[in-house]
């Protein structure tokens, strides 16, 4: 089904559309490359020599794995067309699955269809994809299959969609001791188990969360949120202003759970949810779970302020902290980003 719907929407292509100047790209005097289908998005990012440059990515479905270096710094990908379906970068790898050469598997970031690290990213207008599904691979157990990891500070998403089913979006950092900011506006991310996780400084701004459908016999189904905030970050994940909607039944889905990694015992999650609606789909009673016994999510820097809908109803109160009007004052996309302003 999924490798069925990816496109909806897209503009209808005959056959691939021939990009002047190049083999693989056109190019101009404003330091923008364009990429059009038959081309190669990667081919793109590794001909930038230099800060500043845009790539432009034409109507298609682009099926292949694109990683941004470190060195790719501020640099912007964006759909040549203000709908983000129209452009489709997509790829099929998961946790478990087998390295092409022989060396092991792809572990969980190395699933990623999209990779960066580089800082001041911008990326708006596409969609981002990992139509990797469990029914056809029954013989692997690592299901996780990530859409995009990113790391490096002041990275921007806008209007972009990314869709997959386990760890859909890992929003991280370079390294342990960095608090790399990332900023999401007008985003979609669909996903069942953690699909928004990881240890970055990330603020959702205006964006829509669903869960998807699962026909397992157990609840819960899955999570939404899986932070793994390191112990001396103020800050982890903020959602502002969102909503939270469910293809599941009602109260199939958990909001959130931590994550502490094996490589950093030491993580306190932190995730803060306000002013967001928040759908059926969502225990309402207990909407957070432990990821492991040791670590009880009462332990975390778990908060809610001001939320609405029938997955926020309060209904068991320490079941869902909530912040008081002098601490949601803290918890802003300005105070989590500081200096840097993408919401400006």
């Amino acid at each position: 089904m999924r490798r069925r719907t990816l496109l909806t929407g897209m503009a209808g292509i005959a056959g691939g559309l021939v990009a002047a100047g190049s083999p693989a790209f056109a190019g101009d005097a404003r330091r923008v490359l364009h990429v059009r289908p038959g081309d190669s998005v990667q081919a793109a990012v590794d001909a930038v020599d230099g800060p500043g440059w845009t790539i432009v990515v034409h109507p298609g479905a682009y099926r292949e794995v694109v990683k941004v270096p470190a060195g790719r710094a501020e640099l912007t990908l964006r759909g040549a067309t203000r709908d983000p379906r129209d452009a489709v970068i997509v790829y099929d790898n998961a946790n478990g699955t087998p390295k092409p050469d022989g060396s092991g598997i792809h572990g969980t970031a190395g699933s990623a269809t999209f990779t960066s690290a580089a800082p001041g990213l911008t990326v708006r207008d596409l969609t981002l994809a990992n139509d990797w599904l469990r029914a056809d691979h029954p013989d692997i157990t690592g299901t996780q299959a990530v859409a995009a990891y990113v790391t490096g500070d002041r990275s921007s998403f806008g209007n972009v969609r990314f869709l997959a089913h386990q760890d859909t979006l890992f929003v991280d950092t370079t390294a342990l001791d960095a608090f790399d900011r990332q900023y999401f506006h007008h985003c979609y991310v669909e996903g069942d188990v953690d699909f928004v996780f990881g240890r970055a400084t990330a603020v959702f701004e205006d964006c829509h969360f669903r869960t998807l459908r699962r026909d397992v016999d157990f609840t819960p189904k899955g999570m939404v949120f899986a932070p793994s905030t390191a112990r001396a970050n103020p800050y982890g994940i903020l959602a502002v202003r969102c909503r939270i909607t469910s293809g599941a039944e009602d109260g199939a889905y958990k909001l959130a759970r931590p994550w502490v990694p094996s490589y950093e015992t030491t993580a306190w999650p932190s995730l803060v949810v306000r002013d967001t609606r928040i759908g059926p789909g969502i225990d309402a009673v207990a909407p957070y779970t432990n990821m492991r016994e040791q670590y009880p999510w009462q332990t975390m820097r778990f908060a809610e302020y001001r939320n609405s809908g029938p997955g926020a109803m309060v209904t068991v109160p320490e079941n869902r902290p909530q912040l008081a009007p002098a601490q949601a004052r803290f918890h802003t996309p300005r105070a989590y980003l500081g200096d840097w302003r993408p919401y400006a």
